[in-house]
């Protein structure tokens, strides 16, 4: 979240690990010894007083740090709701080493190149997702020095949760995560506009039955490819007629515009 209880949007919840929640901190300096349990209060968790979910903020989060533990740092502040000049000076300013400690929201998920940032920690990492924890964990290490992923979790987590988080220490492997983040999640519809959930397949698996399912998409071309002695025309047409009525709601979606 970028603020606290204006975040709170219900709408936004699903799915609920790839919301823009919790604070990521990336910093090039190792926080001082003692300072860990003061920054992250471990099992108790304090809930923002702000908020009704208990979820720290990357505002609350950034006074917290700045004027408290990491007082005598340069820390940054980078969210979504800042404009494009705002964030661009913002990076620069962290590559250059003008700020110490940058801490954001998933805005820098991707496109960050910063050599020397050493450390990330991902607060709430139960709520984000595979693919998410995986791409933040790639802002660090990308220089020559030893870099570290720290994955901070609220007093409740989920089973599902679980998994991805110790699929995270297990791997670095981002196909291995991908893999296991389709399984998880699902693919959502091919036509239409869900962008998570299991497909409505009526006995495939996308994981489980990949091989077969290559070898309907090669069979399922062969047919589109025109007909021959084995399928008339009469017969491809058929076909098609069927799967547009089949599909008419959601095909409908491919053919605008």
């Amino acid at each position: 979240m970028i603020e606290g209880a204006r975040d709170e949007e219900p709408e936004l919840d699903f799915p609920r690990d790839e919301a823009e929640t919790g604070a990521a901190t990336v910093t090039r300096k190792k926080a001082r010894k003692g300072k860990s349990a003061e920054l992250f209060p471990g099992a108790t968790q304090q809930a923002s007083p702000n908020g009704k979910s208990g979820l720290r903020s990357a505002v609350e989060m950034y006074e917290k740090l700045r004027t408290g533990p990491l007082a005598g740092l340069r820390v940054g502040l980078l969210h979504g709701r800042l404009d494009a000049d705002e964030k661009e000076v913002m990076m620069h300013r962290f590559q250059r080493g003008e700020i110490n400690v940058l801490v954001s929201t998933t805005v820098i998920e991707v496109g960050v190149d910063v050599a020397n940032a050493t450390v990330m920690v991902v607060d709430h990492a139960e709520r984000f997702g595979l693919a998410q924890l995986h791409q933040l964990r790639g802002r660090v290490g990308r220089g020559a020095e030893k870099s570290y992923c720290i994955l901070m979790t609220g007093p409740k987590v989920s089973p599902e949760a679980e998994e991805r988080l110790n699929a995270m220490v297990r791997t670095q492997d981002g196909f291995e995560l991908a893999e296991l983040d389709l399984a998880m999640r699902g693919p959502g519809e091919f036509f239409g506009t869900r962008q998570a959930g299991l497909p409505e397949f009526r006995v495939a698996s996308l994981v489980r039955d990949r091989k077969w399912l290559e070898i309907a998409k090669q069979e399922a071309e062969r047919f589109v490819a025109g007909p021959g002695p084995e399928v008339t025309a009469e017969e491809r047409a058929h076909v098609r007629a069927q799967l547009k009525q089949s599909w008419q709601r959601r095909y409908g979606l491919v053919e605008v515009g």
